[in-house]
């Protein structure tokens, strides 16, 4: 099981950034895409992205998204074990596709690239 992306929501982003910026995390310019994340590669081909809230009901939160081989399939054992699909897979151009789901009173990430 590998994290492909880790995803921090946060209303202070460049303070954010600048406490994960740390040895060769380098943080680069808003992704429009990725809800204008500031992101950062990291060695082992994973992301962070540091980003704020896209609207005013959105909470601070760390979100992982966990790398899948066939995230529909994913998602139909994600239901069956009792969770709710929160957002469905979306396709990312250039980044690879992505779902949330909660199970537990807990968001989780998928991604497939």
């Amino acid at each position: 099981m590998k994290v492909q992306y880790l995803e921090i929501v946060t209303p202070d982003v460049d303070a954010t950034c600048q406490a994960y910026a740390c040895g060769d995390i380098v943080f680069g310019d808003p992704v429009e895409v990725l809800g204008k994340a500031r992101t950062a590669p990291l060695s082992d081909g994973s992301m962070i992205g540091i980003r704020a809230p896209m609207r005013e009901t959105e909470e601070p939160i760390s979100r992982a998204y966990l790398l899948v081989d066939d995230i529909e399939s994913t998602l139909q054992q994600v239901i069956e074990a009792g969770g709710e699909v929160a957002h469905p897979p979306l396709e990312l151009p250039g980044y690879g596709t992505f779902a949330i789901y909660l199970l537990g009173g807990v968001q989780h990430g998928l991604w497939q690239l």
